[in-house]
């Protein structure tokens, strides 16, 4: 059983940026895919960024491409998110989660993934 720690989030000004960070313990994430996605009051988890195992690729949301950046430490068994320029409807809590089931090219679908952290509140204000 792998259990991930999400921390980095907060309250920032619109334009602003903030660095989530995922920690990963109990067994390595090194061999797999992992996800950000975000889920606002009322609303559906909504995928935001996923990276594959190796780290060479990359694929993002439409509602931040061009603003955030996934990464990944495997030696240290994290994995980032870089947030630049936010605005108010980025406001969430952040998941970080796990890939253990099916393609990467599934990266997308909640269903693929199997661990979770217990996310971390970003707050974007006007």
């Amino acid at each position: 059983q792998v259990q991930l720690v999400e921390s980095g989030g907060g309250l920032v000004q619109t334009g602003g940026s903030l660095r989530l960070s995922c920690a990963a313990s109990g067994r390595t994430i090194s061999n797999h895919a992992m996800g950000w996605f975000r889920q606002a009051p009322g609303k559906e988890r909504e995928f935001v960024a996923a990276i594959s195992w190796g780290g060479h690729s990359t694929d993002y949301g439409d509602s931040v491409k061009g603003r955030f950046t996934i990464s990944r430490d495997n030696a240290k068994d994290t994995v980032y998110l870089q947030m630049n320029s936010l605005k108010p409807e980025d406001t969430a809590v952040y998941y970080c989660a796990v890939m253990t089931r099916g393609y990467y090219s599934e990266y997308s679908a909640l269903g693929a993934y199997d661990y979770w952290g217990q996310g971390t509140q970003v707050t974007v204000s006007s």
